[in-house]
């Protein structure tokens, strides 16, 4: 088995700062390689009233008091603000942790937080995903040192637009996630460094082949994306006891276990065996970085399991 790269998502629902804060410094104190949070203004999973954090200020704060992880959304919701100044944001971030950005961008989904807080949510789903194309290659080529000027007919109006200073990084590396054959399949191959995606191993396999489909429609090598999967770990010495550390982090973020599809969600208790047996065929069809989403109170002995002990563990095969 090749090296896996692995990172780590902290909620940012249902926690408080000082947790956030200190569950950030502990992942990138034990090497993983990507910190991610997500963009949401109203919790999404259990009551959506819970306290949550906004994303991008999260990462700047996280900027500052990391050292080596590198620090996305997962992933940034389009509908939120104008490209140019999430290209901007990205940038600042690039600087603030010294050459650490990643572009997470998605076409987001959540109608309830559009609807409170009136963001234009657009008429659909393939609407919403024309935008995060058409950002997806602005932001591309601000964060380049492009000169952006939009075509007639689009959803932006961007006019001779060009930033400085430009990141630190020559190339910020862009994340799309999802996995719509269609439309999102189609914006990874034109404009994504990573993907991110979750399914089985069986569904997975199919959207490779539906995204090395749309590569070669663009003249763009597969190998040049780096696929990532999204799952949800909690990690104890037997599968009965992580079940029950994974329930109490649903209880403490309101979410009734009747309410969960924990397939479906990538909800994975369970021993280091099992995790590492688990993630053998994904890594085998190409997924050589696994992202954990956890969950407030943030589990230190299953951050500190998954790289210990699940990582070689995979990696010896």
């Amino acid at each position: 088995m090749p090296d896996l790269k692995l990172g780590i998502l902290l909620w940012s629902q249902a926690g408080t700062w000082p947790e956030l804060l200190d569950g950030a410094k502990r992942v990138d104190a034990l090497g993983y390689e990507h910190l991610w949070t997500w963009d949401h203004v109203y919790a999404i999973f259990g009551d959506p009233y819970q306290p949550i954090f906004e994303g991008y200020t999260t990462l700047a704060a996280w900027a500052m008091a990391t050292q080596r992880a590198r620090l996305g959304l997962m992933v940034g919701a389009n509908t939120f603000r104008n490209p140019g100044l999430v290209a901007k944001m990205i940038a600042t971030i690039d600087h603030i942790s010294n050459g650490r950005a990643i572009a997470g961008l998605g076409g987001a989904w959540f109608d309830h937080e559009h609807q409170a807080d009136g963001i234009d949510f657009g008429s659909s789903v393939g609407q919403r995903l024309d935008w995060l194309d058409e950002s997806a290659r602005a932001i591309r080529a601000l964060l380049d040192g492009e000169v952006v000027t939009s075509e007639p007919g689009g959803h932006y109006a961007f006019d001779e637009a060009v930033h400085h200073p430009a990141p630190v990084q020559r190339h910020v590396p862009i994340m799309i996630g999802g996995s719509g054959e269609k439309k999102t399949l189609r914006t990874v191959a034109r404009s994504a460094d990573l993907w991110n995606a979750s399914g089985t191993p069986e569904v997975l396999a199919h959207k490779i082949d539906v995204l090395r489909g749309h590569c070669d429609a663009v003249g763009r090598n597969i190998a040049d994306i780096e696929f990532t999967l999204g799952v949800k770990v909690t990690i104890r010495d037997s599968h009965a006891e992580a079940e029950r550390v994974w329930k109490g982090q649903l209880e403490r973020n309101e979410l009734p276990l009747s309410e969960v599809d924990v397939e479906g969600e990538m909800f994975w208790p369970g021993t280091v065996e099992e995790i590492a047996e688990r993630l053998a065929p994904y890594v085998e069809l190409g997924f050589g970085t696994v992202i954990s989403e956890q969950p407030a109170p943030y589990d230190v002995e299953t951050l500190e399991r998954f790289i210990g002990e699940v990582k070689p563990l995979v990696e010896r095969g």
